[in-house]
């Protein structure tokens, strides 16, 4: 059985919409990749609830050629409310990724703290 061939006079417009196609996808790459390439990475690794008023967050932040960055880490009530934040700054480094530990006080008890942006100042 063969498969039907498309209709004289069509096969221009196969080639154009499969150039469109090819042409779209690799616009799709070229914006993915320079929204993420450059730009510094975080994660929380742990925190610790001290006592009422007070929560360390350690974190590791990976960021490119070791420039100095500045992260907002903020600390959480069993709500998902915020109840402390932070502005921790990062200075320049050797190598691409650094551990980073933070103490800061809180309004009320915090059952959590995350690290919640960094960006190249």
């Amino acid at each position: 059985m063969s498969l039907p061939r498309p209709a004289p006079g069509t096969l221009k417009w196969w080639i154009i919409g499969t150039i469109g196609i090819g042409g779209g996808i690799a616009i799709a790459i070229w914006f993915g990749l320079s929204a993420s390439l450059g730009v510094p990475t975080w994660e929380t690794l742990s925190s610790k609830i001290v006592d009422d008023q007070t929560v360390t967050v350690k974190f590791q932040v990976t960021r490119p050629s070791g420039q100095p960055i500045t992260c907002q880490v903020r600390a959480l009530a069993k709500d998902f409310s915020t109840v402390g934040s932070t502005e921790v700054k990062v200075p320049q480094a050797g190598g691409d990724t650094s551990e980073e530990s933070v103490t800061f006080r809180t309004t009320t008890r915090a059952v959590a703290g995350e690290v919640r942006t960094c960006a190249l100042p």
